[in-house]
């Protein structure tokens, strides 16, 4: 057997979120269908993490092993040659066994852009939150440095009630650990802040040992609400102890937000 590391970049827009589902497009399932179509084998490529639909990445890994004897500059350029040009295999790489795009990775890296323009260019729209009230970078900024360190997410995770229903049976759990299995919201987060890259568009980068079901977009949302002054950045550490969804700000929409970068230099942390 070989065994694969796959570095990918995508468009989440066409698509519904990484994860194969029963009749409808996903990053995952397009994937799957692409190895079987170049090697003759039924594989399920596992992801360093489930990005939800509308979700991009620059630097999605998936993980899988193949039977088959392929050289890795040749399955690049063969699964480059039948997927969309929404999704791009940017390296293909010989790994071993125990390596897998999941449970090996230590450290994964968000962005978040949010586009200020009064009219967003159709560019930019795909690609951005384009929201026009003014913005206080510098209390966004503020806020977000509460949450370096090790905490209790649990304000700042998804409010779903079919998350313990997805968990049971399914190939990947819903989020992008084995956070389901563990039943933990304690993260570390490394860092997380705001800049303005240019003057319409804010960017904001976190980077953590892992991240709950949508925990960057809450943030997201939460740190708007204190650049617009309907929340102060110091009432971060109350949200934080509430454990509470209902005590964080709204959900940020999925088109802004990018798998920018997982990292497996660092030994994965005990929880």
């Amino acid at each position: 057997m070989s065994h694969w590391k796959l570095t990918i970049a995508y468009d989440g827009s066409p698509y519904h979120g990484w994860q194969v589902q029963p009749g409808l497009p996903t990053v995952q399932g397009i994937l799957a269908e692409a190895i079987r179509h170049i090697t003759g084998e039924t594989v399920l490529p596992q992801g360093s993490g489930r990005t939800d639909a509308g979700v991009h990445a620059l630097g999605q890994i998936a993980s899988f092993s193949l039977e088959s004897p392929i050289p890795g500059p040749n399955l690049q350029r063969a699964l480059n040659n039948l997927l969309p040009p929404s999704i791009r295999i940017l390296t293909a790489e010989a790994v071993s066994a125990e390596f897998h795009a999941r449970h090996s990775a230590s450290r994964k890296t968000y962005e978040y852009r949010i586009s200020t323009h009064a009219i967003c260019p159709p560019t930019l729209a795909p690609f951005t939150w384009n929201y026009t009230w003014p913005l206080d970078r510098e209390r966004m900024h503020q806020a977000a440095q509460h949450v370096v360190g090790t905490h209790d997410f649990t304000s700042f995770a998804a409010a779903s009630p079919d998350l313990a229903t997805r968990k049971a049976g399914e190939t990947e759990v819903e989020v992008d650990a084995p956070e389901m299995q563990e039943q933990s919201a304690v993260r570390t987060i490394f860092s997380s802040g705001w800049w303005r890259q240019e003057e319409h568009l804010l960017i904001y980068r976190v980077t953590g040992s892992g991240f709950l079901h949508h925990m960057v977009r809450n943030l997201v949302g939460t740190f708007v609400d204190a650049g617009r002054g309907r929340t102060s950045p110091d009432a971060l550490p109350g949200i934080l102890a509430a454990r509470s969804r209902s005590a964080a700000g709204p959900t940020a929409p999925p088109q802004g937000l990018f798998l920018l970068e997982v990292d497996y230099s660092f030994p994965r942390e005990s929880r």
